[in-house]
């Protein structure tokens, strides 16, 4: 047992390398040169301008040498500034990483507390009304644009009910309720989404347990159909919506910059959008390797999970 999380630990090291350096090397890839997008369109076009910023860059320094001193200094903690306003990327990640880990992690938990009972519902009742109705909200939920349902959600609790406020961010240091109350509209957003997803996989998990025969020996003794459905069924049946879960984890902690930009929440995603136009090294590199460590740790984490909840498969 104490080997397994070291050997874990070690491919994720390897992993998280290997994404270092491919992303190190996509950046240097695209088009446009940072020196002269720094200089502006007057400065960018002397030539001795754009050598003497590309110098103070260390863009003039060959690739490998680029890379190992960058690398160098990563595993420091040292992830350099931005290229345009002098900030420590570091200092970014303290500002916006915490927002974008807090809205994932309400959101997921938010999905999971929705989808997981929804979920139970459609296969208890397999075949019948509900589970048609429910089936449906739950393809129309996987299929429905998250941006329009953000957009429809502040219509109707912003404009037209005056519940919530439509966007903004406010520290929750400075005011908890008000942090909160610009928490709950981006959070269920995602939420509603996620949740249709985890409700067809818990159905689906479910469904296949209903057939095992020990389901058979339970209600010939006598259980409960609830009894057996909650505690039986859905205990054999979690893994494969705790893999759903872990998955939609890791993609939120990158990919929410539609809910972002809409509801003005400064987040990693925009971030990295943000970087990315201005052709920022520093600053596109920390977020994708920061962003893709999460991801592993998080797929890591629900593989050790497996064993917890199923002690058939460590």
């Amino acid at each position: 047992m104490a080997r397994f999380p070291v050997g874990k630990l070690l491919v994720m090291v390897l992993q998280v390398f290997v994404v270092a350096t491919i992303v190190f090397s996509l950046v240097r890839l695209m088009p446009g040169d940072p020196a002269v997008l720094v200089l502006g369109t007057e400065r960018g076009a002397d030539p001795a301008a754009v050598a003497e910023m590309r110098h103070r860059l260390g863009l003039d320094q060959p690739v490998f040498k680029q890379f190992a001193a960058w690398i160098g200094d990563f595993v420091r903690f040292d992830w350099g500034e931005s290229i345009f306003d002098g900030t420590k990327v570091t200092d970014y990640m303290a500002q916006r990483l915490p927002n974008t880990i807090e809205l994932a992690v309400v959101s997921i938990a938010l999905a999971a507390l929705i989808g997981v009972p929804l979920g139970m519902v459609a296969a208890a009742r397999r075949g019948g009304f509900a589970d048609m109705l429910l089936s449906s909200i739950a393809a129309l939920g996987i299929s429905f644009p998250v941006y329009v349902l953000g957009t429809f959600l502040i219509l109707l609790f912003s404009f037209k009910l005056g519940w919530l406020p439509a966007s903004g961010f406010a520290s929750f240091s400075d005011d908890p309720a008000k942090h909160i109350e610009r928490l709950v509209l981006p959070a269920f957003t995602l939420a509603l989404g996620l949740a249709a997803a985890i409700a067809r996989m818990t159905r689906s998990s479910i469904l296949e347990v209903l057939n095992k025969e020990f389901v058979l020996t339970l209600r010939a003794k006598g259980v409960s159909s609830a009894g057996v459905l909650i505690r039986h069924v859905f205990r054999n049946a979690v893994i494969p919506v705790v893999t759903i879960i872990g998955l939609q984890l890791g993609n939120l902690i990158g990919g929410t910059v539609l809910i972002e930009y809409l509801f003005n929440w400064p987040g990693m995603s925009t971030l990295l959008v943000k970087a990315i136009s201005n052709r920022d090294y520093p600053l596109i590199q920390g977020c994708i390797v920061v962003m893709s460590t999460f991801f592993i740790v998080i797929n890591m984490l629900v593989n050790m999970l497996y064993g917890l909840l199923d002690p058939r498969v460590r």
